[in-house]
Order: structure tokens, then sequence, then C-alpha cells
């Protein structure tokens, strides 16, 4: 007797736990997951992003080797922004590896900035992330480009090549600057033909 009660509890503990599993497998379907998931990226970036204040002064920390520099945004709206690609022109790369060599700078570029100034990054996103590509003639052009652009206190970023296509391996393909007021970044690449 004493044993069948056993085995009938034992029993009705087993069907308990495999009710326990079936409903929490049907609560965490992937067609729930995804879009909360999604939902909650979402809101955590909205939470994060309307932190500053109204008006924010950038400190600059690309270049731990440089003097902090500051480039000021105001949150009025009243300043636009934008990016320049400059792509050099005598590595002869090809359409297609220059499309993918400025897609690296940009998101380069966006990579950085939502790790050091995110109300930057919002406010050239509400400019509509406006980006020119320009061209330079060599690397000492583009150095002399990314000194200027450093010491007007704006963003800069360098592509260097993996080195597995069209050119060597850890060459200078594209120098991102900006975002930044126009006015501001045409004063360093406003020379530069368009692409």
């Amino acid at each position: 007797m004493w044993a069948s009660q056993q085995n009938s509890s034992q029993l009705s503990n087993k069907k308990q736990q495999k009710q326990e599993k079936v409903s929490l497998a049907v609560s965490f379907r992937p067609e729930n997951f995804i879009p909360g998931l999604v939902i909650g990226f979402i809101f955590g970036m909205l939470l994060d992003l309307s932190k500053p204040g109204k008006n924010y002064v950038r400190k600059k920390n690309f270049l731990p080797r440089k003097p902090q520099e500051q480039v000021s945004v105001s949150s009025d709206g009243d300043q636009d922004l934008k990016l320049v690609l400059v792509v050099r022109q005598d590595l002869k790369m090809g359409s297609g590896k220059i499309a993918s060599q400025c897609a690296h700078a940009a998101t380069g570029m966006y990579a950085e900035l939502m790790q050091s100034d995110r109300h930057l990054l919002r406010k050239w996103e509400q400019c509509g992330q406006p980006k020119i590509v320009v061209t330079c003639k060599n690397q000492q052009e583009m150095n002399k480009l990314w000194e200027v652009a450093e010491n007007t206190g704006l963003p800069t970023f360098v592509v260097a090549d993996a080195g597995r296509t069209q050119v060597s391996a850890g060459s200078k393909t594209v120098l991102a600057i900006g975002p930044g007021p126009k006015s501001l970044v045409d004063s360093v690449t406003g020379k530069q033909r368009l692409l």
C-alpha cells in the first residue's frame, strides 16, 4: 500500500512537471520572442538618446595623444551637419571597392560616435545623415586633410584595407570627416572634387 501511494504521488509529480514544461514552451515561442526583443531594443535606444540636455558641447577624444578639443553643436536645429568621405584616387579602386570602403568609413564613424558622442550622432540623424563623397590624389593629401580636420575638432575615421582584393593590406583607402557643421566640414574639404 505504501508503495502504491508513493508511485501515484511520483506519477502526479511527473505529470505536473511535464505540464509546467509545456506551459513554459508555449510562452517562449519565437514569434513572441523576436518582436519583444525588437521593441525592447527600440525602447532602450529612445531612453538612452533622450538624455542630453538643451545645449551640448562635445569633447573630442578619438585620439588620446591629441589635446582634447571641442565642437559645439546646438540643439536648436539651426546647424545642419554632414559627413564627408574622402577617397584616394591613386589606388585605382573599382567602383564596387570604393562603395565598400565608403561603407566601412561611414559605419566605422557611426560605431565610434555610438560610443563617444550619441548626441552628435542623433543630431546628424535628424538632418537626414547627409554624406558627400570627394576625392584626394594620394596618401599625402589625405594626411593633410586628416590633420586639418583633427585640428579643427572634427571627428575622423580612416579605413585601412585588409588587403584581400584590389589593394595592399594596410592601405588607407577612405577618410571620413564629420559629421560636423557644414561650414566647418566645408572649410576642410570644400576644395576637393566630387567623386
